[in-house]
């Protein structure tokens, strides 16, 4: 009885240390999975039913999805919340190219290494400025020369030479949806572009005539020149607008898109070809000429716009704009500047620069 009395004794106190290891094990693989979860950021909704180490380890993998944005140092602020608004609203493998200029590459690197979107995939290409050699007007003070990173779109395989598809973003947007639900746009065969039509229900209605913008290609080329009566092209046809762009690379190449939208802008240098009443896209015209009856339509909740005119804010209900899968500012008030309607809404993606060298304007004025 003796030495069975000892045996029980050992085995509950071999029981109880096993317990003890396998407690502290435990314990220890806790700490480890919190330590390394530090810095992953909120889980979004559509992530809820990943666990974070899963989730850090598959959220982007996957086929790349290529967007091209463009960065000027003076909107900086806007390329980093229209960025930020992407990746954080989709868990789609997203690689940015980032087209600017050689002065602004440094600072922008700086403000994505600092910040949550340090772990973003992106690249940047340095634009080069004679590309639009004999192409734009050569008088500093017009919009084209002041604006040339506004053309990178023109040359989107140049840019993006192995992708067969791609979208383009102007800089102006907030994205609230899955980019790949935009990525996966429908494109009709031979069709190297989808755009959005300024007669589409989603924007057109009570804002393009009440802010004055055009939504036909009257109001961006002149019907008048001989080169543009040529063309058979209808006046009234309803224009697009080119800040959301979803191509067809493949199409785009094979069809020498770059090639003949730099053949209208050499022959508006010479001919002035351009509406004497154009707004402010420097681009539209070339690319309605090109894309006349021969582009793919993009979802209009895809690109809510002329956020950035007069009275957007009463045209605009605050569910519709909620509901709105891309949000764009174009126009004349941005949402960084001083007036803007629903400027709280880019404000929730806005990432502050650690240089402080950009600043909203109202945020600043405020503050001062």
């Amino acid at each position: 009885m003796t030495l069975r009395r000892v045996n029980v004794v050992i085995l509950l106190l071999l029981a109880v240390a096993f317990l003890i290891i396998v407690q502290r094990n435990l314990l220890n693989l806790s700490d480890f999975l919190h330590k390394e979860n530090t810095d992953a950021g909120m889980i979004l909704p559509f992530e809820a039913d990943f666990s974070p180490a899963v989730r850090l380890e598959s959220a982007r993998k996957g086929e790349e999805l290529p967007v091209l944005i463009t960065a000027a140092e003076e909107r900086l602020g806007a390329v980093v919340a229209a960025m930020n608004s992407v990746y954080q609203n989709s868990r789609a493998n997203v690689v940015f190219t980032i087209v600017t200029m050689n002065d602004t590459a440094d600072h922008l690197k700086l403000w994505l290494s600092k910040t949550k979107l340090k772990n973003i995939k992106y690249k940047i290409i340095i634009f080069q400025p004679e590309l639009l050699s004999g192409k734009i007007s050569k008088d500093p003070q017009t919009r084209e020369a002041a604006q040339p990173l506004a053309f990178a779109r023109f040359y989107l395989p140049t840019y993006l030479p192995t992708a067969e598809r791609a979208v383009y973003l102007d800089d102006d947007i907030i994205v609230q949806g899955d980019i790949q639900e935009l990525f996966e746009t429908n494109l009709k065969p031979g069709h190297a572009a989808a755009f959005s039509e300024d007669c589409d229900s989603a924007s057109a209605k009570g804002i393009v005539r009440g802010a004055g913008s055009q939504n036909n290609y009257l109001g961006f080329l002149d019907f008048k020149k001989a080169s543009i009566k040529k063309l058979g092209m209808r006046a009234n046809t309803c224009s697009f607008n080119p800040g959301v762009i979803v191509a067809n690379l493949t199409e785009w190449k094979n069809q020498n898109i770059s090639q003949q939208l730099e053949h209208w802008m050499e022959l508006n240098t010479k001919e002035d070809l351009y509406s004497k009443t154009l707004a402010e896209s420097i681009t539209t015209p070339p690319l309605l000429i090109v894309f006349y009856k021969r582009h793919s339509n993009i979802d209009p909740m895809w690109h809510v716009r002329h956020l950035g005119n007069t009275g957007a804010g009463n045209r605009y209900s605050p569910q519709f704009v909620k509901a709105a899968k891309l949000l764009h500012w174009n126009g004349h008030y941005k949402p960084w500047g001083r007036t803007s309607a629903f400027s709280d809404v880019w404000d929730k993606w806005f990432i502050p620069d650690p240089t402080g060298k950009f600043h909203p304007v109202r945020r600043h004025a405020d503050d001062s």
